[in-house]
């Protein structure tokens, strides 16, 4: 059926960056019945463990056990391409990929052969490279994808706050402090 897809309810939820994002991001979904959140990061997150219930595992066991993979992670050396043909054969062949960090962690050709091949059920993409996409993109074109355009940070607050946030790291590392908000590389 049209608009038909998974449900959150009794689902596993598998975070890829459990952040100040993907911390908030699995905070907003407990309410809807998760089942169980997983979660893959370059450590271990105790307050997620404790406040959600969450589970540390290695990339490829979150591939394996998600019903919903959702990206939060930083774009580094480490993390580009990471969802790459690899990563999408390992996945459920009904799982919902997510994407809301950077559009380069993501091998967007073998996205598509995913997709269209349904080796995984449907993806969410609010970042891509390019972005915007241009017209012509597979992407838009797939009954299992929906593209947004990144715009979740377009409000007054957001930004303010983002400056405020650059304005502290920059202070924070011109004294030689522990910046408020550091990618780790």
């Amino acid at each position: 059926m049209w608009l038909c897809g998974q449900g959150l309810d009794g689902a596993t939820v598998g975070i890829v960056g459990m952040g100040r994002i993907g911390h908030t991001v699995a905070q907003c979904l407990k309410p809807f019945g998760v089942a169980r959140f997983v979660y893959s990061d370059s450590e271990k997150k105790p307050e997620a463990d404790a406040e959600l219930g969450a589970e540390f595992v290695d990339l490829d066991t979150l591939l394996y056990q998600s019903d919903f993979v959702i990206a939060c992670c930083a774009l580094t050396p480490q993390t580009a391409g990471i969802f790459n043909a690899s990563a999408f054969k390992k996945m459920k062949k009904t799982a919902v990929f997510v994407n809301s960090s950077r559009g380069g962690i993501v091998n967007q050709e073998d996205l598509i052969i995913a997709l269209e091949s349904g080796e995984i059920g449907a993806a969410g993409l609010d970042v891509t490279v390019p972005e915007p996409l241009p017209t012509d993109s597979p992407l838009l074109k797939l009954s299992n994808c929906v593209v947004l355009p990144h715009i979740g940070s377009a409000t007054f607050d957001t930004r303010e706050a983002m400056a405020v946030l650059a304005a502290q790291n920059l202070i924070a590392g011109l004294k030689g402090e522990k910046l408020p908000c550091q990618v780790q590389l």
